[in-house]
């Protein structure tokens, strides 16, 4: 595969998560359809590290070399988490921008693992692109509801969303033209590191952004159940 065929699979998932966004603007919203929307976000993104990230790691690498990663990647996210709040404070939309960061680092996931594929066949990047769009709309629609909940205007919101085709082209290009060639113990830690960023993103900005926006249920809760199933149901019937 050449490098433009890599680039234009890697986009695939940035168009559900774009359309997941102009769904968002479309479609009233209330506090309560946001919580739903940010738990069904946060099972996919624990879907993504518990079904496809560390266990595609934990196969092809020494555990201990997996952890060092994973515990990089957490760490980096508090640092980042802890930036924000410094330089953030009284800024009403700084757990919308941890989201945001949340679901860009997913996608920039999406595009590693494309990038990492088409080293295989252009058919297996092909069934990883195509596995990854129909998680990523609720994401997509989570975080610009967010962004909307929280007052950002409409001009800006859109551009929010459009630039999260940044994080998938990102990624493939750093697979494509860096990872590939490592080994493949390198590749997996960085899956590993990646995943340590968006568990905690997931738990800790994600889920709290999703409890503050609406009184507690138990049908909310059931969303995050929905989000875990739909991203494992995907993922495991494109892989099959």
């Amino acid at each position: 595969m050449d490098y433009l065929q890599v680039l234009l699979l890697a986009l695939l998932p940035a168009a559900g998560n774009f359309a997941g966004g102009v769904i968002a603007e479309l479609v009233p919203t209330t506090r309560r359809t946001l919580s739903r929307a940010l738990h069904m976000a946060a099972g996919i993104v624990v879907a993504v590290v518990g079904v496809e990230l560390l266990p595609e790691a934990l196969n092809g690498a020494a555990t201990w070399l997996v952890m060092l990663g994973f515990c990089l990647g957490g760490a980096t996210f508090l640092g980042l988490d802890a930036a924000l709040e410094r330089f953030g404070t009284g800024n009403k939309t700084a757990g919308a921008w941890m989201v945001y960061a949340a679901v860009f680092i997913d996608l920039f996931s999406d595009g590693l693992m494309i990038g990492a594929g088409s080293a295989v066949s252009f058919s297996l990047a092909l069934v990883l692109a195509i596995g990854q769009v129909t998680a990523d709309v609720p994401e997509g629609f989570a975080a610009i509801a967010n962004f909307r909940d929280k007052g950002l205007g409409r001009g800006k919101r859109l551009l929010l969303a459009a630039s999260f085709a940044i994080a998938t082209v990102l990624g493939a290009s750093i697979s494509f033209w860096i990872l590939r060639d490592q080994s493949e113990s390198l590749q997996l830690t960085a899956l590993a590191f990646t995943a340590g960023l968006l568990i905690l993103a997931a738990v800790e900005e994600m889920l709290k952004q999703a409890h503050e926006s609406a009184e507690d249920s138990r049908m909310t809760a059931g969303y995050f159940l929905a989000g875990f199933v739909l991203f494992t149901l995907v993922a495991g019937y494109f892989e099959t």
